[in-house]
């Protein structure tokens, strides 16, 4: 992100279209000319990724990139907020660039209309202040963890499925995804939303968890989940944290660590391509 003396001043528009964020302590012109200056990729245009790209979107992100390479399905319908019914067959990149911007054209969409993967990652990641991950495959959750951490870039991840919802953030050198999850479960083990389903409103409450965390972390205030994850019972309607030390033994982020570069995360986690992003 840029220094200070770098940010551009705000235009009398700006200063209309954010003024609740301009008189809040915390925020105000500074932080808002930061967030305008900053770039946030969004793996997944699916259940979170559709309100953490809107949720950016309007409070000023300057520059949102989302990658996924599915087109819209009307049985994303029922929680990918992108979308509409006019969408269905169209690729949910352009789907989303068209909403948001069509809620904010104060910002730039950057569209990566592929799959995340070791060949691309480290020439889309390294571009970006805060990568956040809306993918629901383990293949990628590990992709997108090591890629992060190798980029020195801060990863706010969140993941959903029925009624249960998780959120952290994973700051490179504090702790990572292989901190809490070593190694992938074995294949078919942990059904994903297609198989289990989810309430329609679960990824709404969850990936505006992740967009307020991205945009403190933009704006350098408060305290993120570093170190810490917050799980969701949307049934009993129930939050509790829990702690993530960072472990030494880490394959990633250890004293010692195995991975020093990306590997191939579909053989990692024993499956074999055809999956999709977002919920």
């Amino acid at each position: 992100m840029d220094n200070l003396e770098n940010l551009p001043p705000l235009t009398p528009s700006q200063v209309k279209r954010y003024s609740r964020h301009l008189i809040m302590n915390g925020v105000g012109s500074i932080g808002q000319r930061k967030l305008l200056n900053s770039k946030v990729l969004i793996i997944g245009a699916g259940g979170l990724g559709s309100p953490v790209a809107l949720y950016l979107a309007l409070a000023g992100v300057g520059t949102i990139g989302i990658v996924d390479f599915d087109v819209v399905d009307v049985t994303n319908l029922q929680r990918q907020i992108l979308h509409s019914d006019s969408d269905v067959g169209r690729p949910k990149v352009v789907s989303a660039k068209e909403t948001l911007m069509a809620h904010n054209p104060d910002i730039n969409v950057i569209l990566h209309e592929e799959p995340i993967s070791s060949e691309n990652a480290m020439k889309i990641i390294p571009d970006y202040d805060v990568i956040i991950n809306g993918a629901d495959n383990f293949a990628t959750r590990y992709l997108v963890n090591d890629a992060s951490f190798f980029a020195k870039k801060p990863l706010v991840d969140g993941a959903i499925l029925v009624f249960d919802g998780q959120a952290t953030t994973y700051i490179p050198g504090k702790s990572c995804y292989r901190c809490m999850f070593p190694d992938p479960p074995p294949p078919g083990q942990v059904p994903n939303c297609a198989e289990a389903g989810v309430i329609g409103a679960l990824p709404g409450l969850v990936g505006s968890i992740q967009a307020i965390e991205a945009v403190k972390i933009i704006m350098g205030v408060g305290n993120v989940l570093s170190s810490r994850m917050i799980l969701i019972d949307a049934l009993n309607m129930e939050f509790r944290e829990i702690n993530i030390k960072r472990d030494k033994n880490c394959k990633l982020c250890g004293d010692d660590p195995d991975v020093k570069e990306l590997i191939d995360y579909e053989i990692f986690c024993g499956i074999k391509g055809d999956f999709k992003y977002g919920v």
